[in-house]
């Protein structure tokens, strides 16, 4: 029993650790993210280019979706160096596409959202991390819903119904924030099946960073519709 609880406690205190690196790898993304999308939006060329060549956008979104398959695909055979440059990549990414938001909301907004953002998702990615309960039968639900939601949203690109417009947002925030809580729980599993936090450790590590930061941004995607409605 002794041995039981010996060997529990330092595969708890690995865990601790190797969310310590998942965290500070996520908020040192979501910070390139930010500074980015903040400095490309005070230029004029990029300016131009959302007016001139908004297709570049688009291959932006597309370059995006690249990197995080292979990413998600070949972590095991990247070195740890090539897959923290690809999620920076991916960051620096997300921070182009994501200038628009400052040309569309005021600033006041913006911050409200991310503030309310973060609170909802420390909040809820704690309870992912603390309970008990498992979250895999919601997991499965959330993911039949995101399809769902993607499904509305594209076709809503061609109605450009304001009803299903707000009915996605309140969808969506409730999804990621379920999502949150979820793969919180499901890294958690992997980091105490894993057991140390050697390089491939590490690398469990950077994905789960990437999946919290692909939540985070997402729920903060929502956030700020349903805020800046709720201004209107």
């Amino acid at each position: 029993m002794a041995q039981y609880t010996s060997t529990k406690t330092v595969a708890q205190s690995l865990t601790a650790t190797l969310f310590k690196s998942l965290y500070m790898q996520m908020s040192a993304a979501l910070a390139i993210t930010g500074l980015v999308a903040y400095f490309l939006s005070q230029s004029d060329a990029y300016l131009n280019m959302l007016i001139n060549s908004s297709y570049m956008l688009w291959i932006i979104l597309f370059a995006q979706l690249g990197v995080v398959i292979w990413l998600s695909s070949s972590l095991h055979k990247l070195s740890m160096t090539s897959a923290t440059l690809l999620f920076i990549l991916y960051s620096v990414l997300t921070g182009v596409s994501f200038g628009s938001i400052f040309l569309v909301y005021e600033m006041s907004q913006i911050v409200a959202a991310f503030f309310v953002t973060a609170g909802t998702f420390f909040v809820t990615s704690l309870v992912g991390y603390v309970t008990r309960m498992d979250l895999s039968k919601m997991g499965s639900i959330l993911m039949m819903l995101l399809i769902g939601l993607i499904i509305a949203t594209v076709v809503n690109m061609f109605l450009g119904s304001e009803g299903l417009y707000m009915a996605c947002t309140y969808i969506g925030v409730i999804v990621f924030v379920g999502l949150t809580a979820w793969d919180t729980q499901r890294i958690k599993s992997m980091f105490m099946e894993h057991g140390t936090a050697d390089d491939n450790g590490q690398k469990l590590a950077l994905m789960g960073a990437l999946m919290l930061y692909l939540d985070f941004i997402n729920l903060f995607i929502y956030m700020l519709r349903l805020l800046s409605a709720g201004r209107e």
